[in-house]
């Protein structure tokens, strides 16, 4: 079996592959949970690290990349990513907490505008913060959470989404891209229906930033936000991102705290919060420095790359590529639509043994992520991962079905090692 740094492997590999330390000896193509780290990652953090043993509390201010200056770079790095203007996101806290900074600041419940809407197949923070946020108001979360249910378990529908759009919704959570099937959503039509109709959308860019090029302020999207530690590559538990619309600009947060200040009024201590006139407004607390410092490492390889647009023309190819063979060697079937314009960047296979057969996807040096009841998550990253990579793939588990090797591992509930 070729190994990733084989010849057979390396001859057809993206040039930032290099750029990137991963797995010895395995295939990975689980970058859609967490991707790898990078030199330029991991030289960023030894940076922040040598500020803070050589400047200590001056690092804030002095070295070459002063702290409090990191957010604001970082924002300035991932603008380009989802079509926005830097001013309009902030780096801060995490996914669950950004979610709930948007909630408790722009839901306003009133009259027969009360209620919440989610996708039934969302990923389950947005749905236990959207309940938590409707509890906190003293709403019911059972009558007053619409989740728009999917017809075959795995995608949605644009049109059935646009239906539940009505008179009492007052926010709309969406994905722009489905975590389980992979399904990309038109989110510049969603976007345009949700603002005829008075709903406001915030969109969990968490399975699409850094795959999947976006285009917020043209769309016109109210809110997003997105974990950095998947195609961004930003670590386990990277800070995380949020975009506010500029028609929001002015908005009062919800959750207020003293790094949404003015840069002026930071160290001002004054009794009244002079809030940023930017979506930084939105941070609370401190910027977690050895949090971003990773992160801003890899955000400058996209730009190396060519940028998002090049990245999604090669992922669009290899996941074409990996889907084709295995459908023409194996008949397997797939949860994620087959058009490129319906694909994010992983691939969502179905069969009832998933569970077992990522195991011995595993023992034969390929990582992939399972997703209960029956999805095998495969991810074939453009910023390091090569066709023959994927024909790879194709070989060990075409040799694992016809072996029926799967059958060797345990299948009893639980994670799968």
């Amino acid at each position: 079996m070729p190994s990733p740094s084989s010849p057979a492997s390396a001859a057809s590999a993206p040039p930032t592959r290099d750029l990137f330390i991963l797995p010895p000896g395995t295939l990975y193509f689980d970058g859609n949970s967490l991707g790898p780290v990078s030199h330029a990652a991991r030289a960023s953090v030894l940076a922040a690290l040598d500020s803070w043993e050589q400047l200590a509390i001056s690092g804030w201010t002095g070295g070459d990349r002063p702290w409090l200056s990191l957010a604001g770079r970082a924002a300035e790095l991932m603008a380009p990513l989802v079509g926005a203007a830097p001013e309009r996101l902030c780096l801060t806290g995490s996914t669950t907490s950004n979610l709930h900074q948007i909630l408790a600041t722009f839901f306003r419940p009133a009259g027969r505008r009360r209620k919440l809407l989610i996708d039934a197949l969302a990923f389950p923070t947005d749905r236990y913060a959207a309940q938590s946020q409707l509890a906190w108001r003293g709403l019911d979360p059972r009558a007053d959470l619409v989740a728009v249910q999917s017809a075959d378990g795995y995608t949605l529908d644009e049109s059935t989404i646009e239906a539940a759009l009505t008179e009492d919704i007052a926010l709309a959570i969406l994905p722009a891209v489905l975590f389980t099937s992979g399904q990309l959503l038109d989110l510049e039509r969603l976007a345009a229906t949700a603002r005829a109709r008075g709903v406001l959308l915030a969109v969990d860019a968490s399975h699409s930033a850094g795959s999947v090029p976006h285009a917020f302020d043209a769309w016109g999207i109210d809110f997003a936000f997105w974990c950095t530690y998947k195609y961004l590559n930003g670590g386990p538990g990277a800070v995380g991102a949020l975009y506010v619309n500029a028609r929001h600009a002015t908005a009062v947060p919800a959750l207020a705290g003293w790094f949404g200040a003015t840069p002026e009024a930071l160290f001002s201590y004054s009794e009244t919060l002079s809030y940023a006139p930017d979506a930084a407004r939105f941070q609370t607390g401190t910027p977690h420095i050895l949090s971003l410092a990773p992160l801003l490492g890899s955000l400058e390889i996209f730009a190396q790359a060519g940028g998002i647009q090049a990245l999604r023309q090669e992922s669009l190819r290899l996941t074409r590529h990996l889907r084709q063979k295995l459908e023409d060697e194996l008949g397997l079937a797939f949860a994620t639509p087959r058009e490129d314009k319906r694909r994010g960047g992983h691939l969502a296979l179905r069969h009832p043994e998933a569970r077992r057969i990522c195991q011995a996807l595993k023992a034969a040096g390929v990582l992939p992520d399972f997703r209960a009841p029956d999805v095998i998550r495969l991810t074939p990253a453009a910023l390091y991962t090569s066709l023959a990579d994927c024909d790879a793939v194709a070989d060990r588990l075409a040799r694992i079905m016809n072996e029926r090797a799967y059958e060797r591992f345990p299948a009893e509930d639980g994670p799968v090692p």
